[in-house]
C-alpha cells in the first residue's frame, strides 16, 4: 500500500514538473517580448511568475 501511494505521488510531482517546464518557457518567452516592446510592467510581472515558479521547481525538486 506504502508503495502504490509512494508511486501515484512520484506520478504527479512527475506530472506537476512537466506542466512547470512549459509554464517557464511560456513566462520566458513573455518577458522576452516585454523586453522587446520595453514594456515595464510586463517585464515586472513575468519576473514575479518567474521567482515563484523558481521556488516551486526547487521544492519539487527537493
Amino acid at each position: 500500500m506504502k508503495q502504490t501511494l509512494k508511486s501515484s505521488g512520484q506520478k504527479i510531482i512527475n506530472n506537476r514538473i512537466g506542466v512547470l517546464k512549459l509554464e517557464l518557457d511560456y513566462e520566458l518567452a513573455t518577458l522576452y517580448e516585454a523586453m522587446q516592446k520595453k514594456d515595464h510592467k510586463k517585464k515586472l510581472e513575468c519576473k514575479q511568475k518567474l521567482e515563484k515558479l523558481r521556488k516551486e521547481w526547487i521544492k519539487l525538486h527537493a
